[in-house]
C-alpha cells in the first residue's frame, strides 16, 4: 500500500443564496427612497429665459407651477397656452379655483408659505403673463416667482 494515493477531487459546495433576498430588498428600498415621481407632463414648450440673479426654492412641495408657452401638440395651434397640472386651460377664470383647491389641500401652517411659480417660455408676450398675474392677485396668491436658467453675470455691475 502506498502512503500517497494521489489527489482527491474535493467537492465544491453550492453557492449560498441566503443573502440574495437581503440584497434585493436593499436595492428596492434604495430606489424607493431616491426616486422622485414626475408630478406632471409638460404639454407646452418652455424655453426658460436666462437670469443672473436667481435663488433656489427651498421647499418645492409648497410650490404651485403654472406653465405658459406654445403647445407641443401642433393641433392646438401656435399661440401660447396655460397649463395647470396636467390640463391646458383657455379660460383665465379657472386659475382662481385651482389656486384655492391647492391651498385647501395643504396644512393650515403651510398656506402662508405657498409660492406660485410661473414657468414661462422666453418668447411669450407679457400680456398673457399679466392676465395670469391678475388672476393670482384675485386669488390672494401674492407670492410669485419666475423660473429661469442660471447664467453668468455680464456687464460691470459695480
Amino acid at each position: 500500500m502506498s502512503k500517497f494515493t494521489g489527489k482527491k477531487k474535493k467537492s465544491v459546495g453550492a453557492v449560498s443564496t441566503a443573502s440574495l433576498p437581503d440584497i434585493v430588498f436593499m436595492l428596492l428600498f434604495f430606489f424607493m427612497v431616491t426616486t422622485v415621481m414626475r408630478e406632471q407632463d409638460l404639454l407646452v414648450k418652455i424655453d426658460k429665459p436666462d437670469a443672473s440673479e436667481i435663488t433656489k426654492l427651498e421647499k418645492k412641495s409648497l410650490v404651485d407651477y403654472i406653465n405658459i408657452g406654445p403647445p407641443m401638440d401642433e393641433r392646438l395651434g401656435t399661440e401660447p397656452l396655460i397649463q395647470l397640472d396636467d390640463a391646458i386651460i383657455t379660460d383665465m377664470s379657472k386659475i382662481r379655483p385651482w389656486i384655492e383647491d391647492n391651498r385647501d389641500q395643504r396644512d393650515e401652517g403651510e398656506k402662508s408659505q405657498i409660492t406660485t411659480s410661473l414657468k414661462v417660455d422666453k418668447d411669450v408676450k407679457m400680456g398673457i403673463v399679466t392676465e395670469v398675474k391678475q388672476e393670482l392677485r384675485k386669488a390672494q396668491a401674492l407670492k410669485i416667482n419666475y423660473s429661469a436658467r442660471a447664467r453668468e453675470r455680464t456687464g460691470s455691475g459695480d
